[in-house]
């Protein structure tokens, strides 16, 4: 199992940046550069590059729509090559909040976009000729749509590698079954151990019996926080923010992927009083409603013991690469210990 951890920061991401050095010669394999509506991942990940030496730079993650297929195939290897074969492409279709309201794109056929992406971007990285007919993406563009002088081009310089590994972020049955099928990994959110599969099992299912023999098993990027001591229960109450803000307010009423999955979970009644204290701007209340035992669930917080054995349960569950946030006085040190335990 290997282990990640998504970049945190909260004003500067150089300061964050800097110390994912420590981190790698503490043991961390990879870590992964958010986006959102803040700094791009791209240039921190350009930054990391030049900063570390063996650690994989994801992207966690790329939206489909603001970046065409060429210039995300154009990224990845540019960031595969600065950083000597490291890179890893992250993508997801994000939410209508931050495609509509921050890009100014329709959020439309986010499934059929993410595997045309995915298509065109594997097609870009070994040099091929990019025509492509699909749903949303067609290379070259048609003369009825342009002035009529495209024509297939391929990448003019050769990537590092032919093929980067492509995560893509997922939460819905149609879209999980689909990265089970063609994506190198799987990112998912709030992933439960004793509970992922009653949401996703048949999907992943459905989309491995369709997986091509070419492909490598599906790799799985998951965690949470990690504190190691017999009196550390009370830092899950720093997780309640995140769960609170993804469940109650990353979305409206009706339409809030996370707030589907709390659901599906069975912590429906749960899930509606969050989001209402949320949307009506009582955010410390609804934290407050975030269940103890989904925390607990969802993160690697105890003593020494007790961590090993949510270790056990997110590789029993099939995660290959376990994402932590340390907790500790010396971050480093906690993730060289838990290190030790993953190997």
């Amino acid at each position: 199992m290997k282990l990640s951890q998504m970049l945190m920061y909260a004003g500067n991401p150089r300061e964050a940046a800097d110390q994912v050095v420590a981190l790698e010669r503490a043991g961390l394999d990879t870590v992964w550069v958010a986006e959102a509506y803040g700094f791009d991942s791209p240039t921190l990940m350009g930054y990391l590059a030049a900063k570390t030496e063996t650690i994989e730079i994801g992207s966690a993650i790329l939206n489909v729509y603001s970046r065409t297929p060429g210039a995300l195939a154009q990224t990845a290897a540019g960031l595969d090559n600065v950083s000597g074969g490291r890179a890893i492409l992250g993508l997801g279709a994000s939410g209508p909040q931050v495609i509509e309201g921050w890009h100014g794109l329709a959020y439309d056929k986010p499934l059929t976009r993410t595997q045309e992406v995915i298509d065109v971007v594997r097609m870009a990285l070994r040099r091929e000729r990019l025509e492509y007919q699909g749903r949303t993406i067609t290379l070259p563009l048609p003369a009825d749509q342009g002035v009529g002088l495209g024509k297939p081009l391929k990448m003019l310089t050769t990537p590092e590698r032919s093929s980067i590994p492509i995560y893509v972020a997922a939460l819905g049955a149609k879209s999980v079954a689909s990265t089970a099928e063609s994506a190198d990994g799987w990112l998912p959110f709030l992933f439960v151990p004793e509970l992922w599969r009653k949401v996703w099992g048949d999907a992943v299912d459905e989309g491995t019996a369709k997986r091509s023999p070419d492909l490598a098993p599906l790799e799985i990027s998951a965690g949470g926080m990690v504190a190691v001591g017999e009196d550390v229960k009370g830092l899950l109450d720093f997780a309640r923010p995140m769960v609170a803000l993804y469940v109650g307010g990353m979305g409206a009423r009706g339409k809030n992927f996370y707030f589907d999955l709390a659901c599906s979970y069975g912590y429906e009644e749960q899930a509606v009083k969050i989001q209402d204290l949320y949307l009506d701007g009582k955010k410390k209340e609804a934290e407050a409603e975030v269940p103890l035992d989904l925390l607990e669930m969802g993160n690697l917080v105890g003593p020494e013991s007790y961590v090993k054995e949510r270790i056990a349960a997110f590789a029993e569950a099939g995660v290959t690469n376990l994402q932590v946030v340390p907790v500790a006085d010396d971050p480093a040190a906690l993730v060289s210990q838990v290190k030790e335990w993953v190997s």
